[in-house]
């Protein structure tokens, strides 16, 4: 896959007629798409869980709310750190424990010690579990109009409300899906 058409860094908007409830008005951030699949974390489905209470020092670095998000429907019982690193997109080197995916957004070592991070940090999100697909069955669900494919902000990883999200990432499109962020959430009270 060419550098071209890969989504890495892109967003997929779930459109209101995806039927998986584990992306019901989701937004998942692409953190790698290549012929070999794509995965991804909901930025949108805030836990309970205080960050605080499953990853030791991690808590005060963790943007609001500061809880674990599910990252997806695969493997739960495993954590992704995601960070926004302010100046992180230009080609200055990257702090220890971080590793680029787009821009200034990028992965972090949850097993680095956090102070490593902290002064470096610009925003941080801990997921639980990711979204994944096999080869060729994204690009699938696209076709199906599963997704709408747009741009990512660093602002989209911290959010500090994830669920207006899907709605604000749909307002803030210059064309036609700025009217689907009207869409009810139930449209048969229309």
């Amino acid at each position: 896959m060419t550098e071209v058409s890969s989504l890495t860094g892109r967003l997929l908007v779930a459109t209101p007629a995806l039927a998986d409830p584990n992306f019901d008005r989701a937004v998942v951030l692409l953190l790698d798409h290549d012929e070999e699949g794509s995965l991804g974390v909901v930025l949108n489905r805030p836990t309970p869980v205080d960050v605080g209470d499953i990853l030791d020092g991690w808590g005060d670095l963790a943007g609001e709310p500061g809880v674990v998000f599910q990252g997806g429907p695969v493997s739960l019982d495993s954590a992704l750190g995601v960070a926004v690193i302010p100046g992180g997109s230009s080609a200055e080197r990257a702090p220890l424990g971080w590793r680029r995916v787009h821009g200034a957004i990028g992965l972090v070592d949850l097993e680095a010690p956090p102070e490593l991070l902290a002064s470096a940090l610009g925003s941080l999100r801990i997921f639980a579990g990711y979204a994944g697909w096999g080869p060729g069955q994204l690009e699938d669900e696209l076709v199906e109009g599963a997704w709408y494919v747009v741009e990512s902000e660093p602002g989209d990883v911290s959010s500090p409300s994830p669920e207006r999200l899907w709605r604000a990432v749909l307002r803030r499109q210059r064309n036609e899906l700025a009217m689907v962020a009207t869409y009810p959430d139930d449209p048969s009270l229309n």
